[in-house]
């Protein structure tokens, strides 16, 4: 049964919210919706996969009561699966008290070089095109009631490290996390609390996807090694994040730091990086994307 009493969450310190997750029939999307729910939020689970989506609700509702989660099948990037989403959503839950963008496709996984526009365009439309859907179609009620949290789930938060690729998959995120860092300075003051949450490292080991799975598993426990962040320590870093998100409006935080920050009992504390920034605020977060270097040489 899944649980994260032992981080030190309350469980049901969410209690009486209604949380909107995309992209949250496998992997760190899962884990969010886990954790949302344990900690007392109705979860709308948001994706494409039909036959995931319902097992994640199946097993959300199996842990914490009938109607803990539903799943909506929905293509984030598309404006007419948005507008059934939203008719949808406030039908069953009666409205999104928290808006969680992680959606994308992990096959638009190339380098910039030798790119198609398409590609492009398809890492664009999951990420960049569907927050601005998922906000205008959810958080002007929001605004309205003067309470509500938007966070993005970012990757890095400028670009992808050289050793990872993805170059196509993080210019949409890019985008998007820029757009997401806007709307917090827009909505200063409204009561609707927007940041960006990095889960760096978050993951599980697919079997099917390498040929040594135990030697990925020990290569992770190395000092040194980023590590891998089990998805439920990822939900737990984003639940401490919403109970905290006055404090952390208009910032970008990278997952491991927030676990430092909870004294969470990570599998292996050694892993987890110290070197990585704990926070970046307000337009130093959008400015991120100015940064491509050292600029001219002294002298």
């Amino acid at each position: 049964m899944f649980d994260l009493s032992y981080t030190g969450l309350e469980k049901g310190c969410l209690a009486g919210q209604v949380a909107l997750v995309t992209g949250a029939t496998s992997n760190v999307g899962r884990g969010y919706a886990q954790s949302l729910a344990w900690a007392g939020a109705k979860v709308a689970i948001v994706g494409r996969n039909a036959v995931r989506g319902e097992a994640a609700a199946a097993e959300i509702n199996a842990d914490e009561g009938e109607g803990a989660a539903a799943f909506f099948a929905a293509d984030v990037s598309s404006p007419e699966d948005i507008a059934r989403l939203k008719n949808e959503v406030l039908e069953r839950f009666g409205r999104v008290d928290i808006l969680i963008n992680n959606a994308m496709d992990l096959s638009l996984n190339g380098p910039i070089l030798g790119a198609s526009v398409e590609e492009l365009d398809r890492s664009y439309a999951i990420s960049a095109r569907a927050v601005l859907m998922t906000v205008n179609a959810f958080v002007p009620d929001m605004v309205e009631r003067g309470m509500g949290t938007v966070i993005y789930s970012t990757t890095q938060f400028n670009y992808m490290p050289p050793m990872i690729g993805g170059s196509i998959y993080t210019a949409g995120k890019a985008a998007a996390t820029s757009a997401t860092m806007s709307l917090a300075n827009e909505l200063k003051g409204t009561g609707v609390n927007v940041f960006c949450l990095a889960p760096g490292g978050v993951g599980v080991i697919n079997s099917e996807s390498v040929d040594d799975p135990e030697a990925v598993a020990n290569a992770i426990k190395m000092p040194g090694f980023p590590g891998l962040i089990p998805t439920d320590a990822a939900g737990a870093a984003l639940v401490y994040c919403i109970l905290r998100g006055k404090e952390i409006h208009g910032s970008g935080l990278i997952t491991n730091n927030v676990l430092k920050r909870m004294k969470y009992p990570f599998p292996c504390p050694e892993t987890l990086r110290s070197d990585l920034m704990e926070s970046v605020d307000g337009m130093k977060l959008t400015m991120f994307f100015c940064y491509m270097g050292p600029g001219f040489p002294e002298g």
